[in-house]
């Protein structure tokens, strides 16, 4: 029977944190399902935090290649989908995104026929295989008739990539850069209703659990009854246990390490996948002491943050110089000298990754 800290040792492991077995960054986005990345590079370092060895550069090469590319597909938040599944991800996550956008869309004073009008000016401005700036589409629309200022051009290409019009292609001089959809993912496969389900809570629950229902409905942004259904599909094929009073989920082959292991250490990106894919985010958090501020921990929990075996110690912020990355820690405890060589080890990974040294500072 599984107790309580089980639970952060399975999603350390099933997250390829703790180990994995994939070696190319669009393996590490399949098995995840979605990388959340609305932070460029908050979300390749998420990948690249579970690839020993890689690197910033071979990331981006996954989505110059686009067997990687970066969209909106799920509670209107961007995020890393493979290629392949863009399409049928956007198809069954988006229209609840759009119905619940509805009431901004009239703020902005945008409607059906204006986004009609927009998706066919800014199809002509990209096929071809081009690819534009939003200040570039933006300048498209406004020499259309239609207005793009303040927050309406965002909304409209949004609204045009969740309906799978758009994505984002390349990065141009840091900048991003938009693409036509069918013109940018050569192959994109469509599932279904009941397969996508099947297939969108397989993933989850292999890669994320032991996770709950309510944690797959949150991280899907599905209503509650589809969540539901997803889950019936594939429950015969996953493993549930009750912890503490709640229905948990699984893969049954998730075995993670042994309890004698080294500690592992981990400077996570902001909104990384092992924080922001649960609704309940408890089993992360350390027994809070009369001395700590409940508060800070929930302001650091989707920001910067630093585990030491799946518990949340602190957080980190970067300060760029010109030939090193300093790391400034904040920690909430002392680490014994075992978890400093761990948190020492992460920072070098960072740096490995980065291509530049990395050093700690307090």
């Amino acid at each position: 029977m599984m107790k309580s800290y089980d639970i952060i040792r399975y999603r350390l492991h099933n997250q390829q944190i703790a180990g994995t077995k994939f070696r190319k960054p669009e393996e590490i986005v399949d098995a995840l399902g979605a990388v959340q990345a609305q932070d460029y590079s908050g979300g390749l370092w998420g990948v690249g935090l579970r690839l020993p060895g890689s690197t910033l550069a071979g990331i981006e090469k996954a989505l110059k290649e686009r067997k990687i590319i970066r969209t909106w597909p799920m509670r209107g938040t961007l995020h890393l989908v493979p290629a392949r599944d863009a399409r049928w991800m956007l198809e069954l996550l988006t229209p609840r995104v759009i119905r619940q956008s509805a009431r901004r869309y009239k703020e902005l004073g945008l409607n059906d026929e204006i986004f009609r009008r927009s998706e066919e000016l800014i199809s002509q401005a990209l096929v071809g295989g081009r690819q534009l700036t939003r200040e570039a589409l933006s300048d498209v629309l406004a020499k259309g008739g239609i207005n793009p200022e303040g927050q309406r051009s965002y909304h409209i290409l949004g609204y045009l990539a969740q309906k799978g019009v758009i994505c984002l292609g390349a990065r141009e001089d840091k900048q991003q850069t938009f693409a036509l959809f069918d013109e940018w993912v050569a192959e994109s496969r469509r599932l279904e209703l009941d397969e996508a389900l099947a297939e969108i809570a397989r993933r989850y629950f292999a890669s994320h659990g032991p996770a709950t229902l309510q944690d797959f409905t949150w991280w899907t942004g599905l209503a509650a009854s589809e969540a539901k259904a997803g889950l019936e599909i594939v429950e015969v094929d996953l493993m549930q246990e009750e912890i503490d009073g709640k229905h948990y989920w699984l893969k049954p082959s998730s075995i993670p390490a042994g309890e004698d292991e080294p500690p592992i250490a981990c400077l996570l990106p902001n909104y990384d996948e092992y924080m922001i894919g649960y609704k309940d985010r408890s089993a992360m958090f350390p027994v809070l002491s009369e001395k700590l501020d409940p508060q800070a921990y929930g302001r650091i929990a989707l920001n910067h943050t630093i585990i030491i075996d799946g518990i949340i110690v602190g957080g980190w912020r970067r300060e760029r110089k010109t030939d090193r990355v300093v790391v400034r820690t904040k920690l909430f405890r002392p680490l014994d000298g075992a978890e400093k060589d761990a948190l020492s080890m992460a920072a070098d990974r960072y740096g490995t990754f980065l291509g530049m040294p990395v050093s700690l500072s307090s």
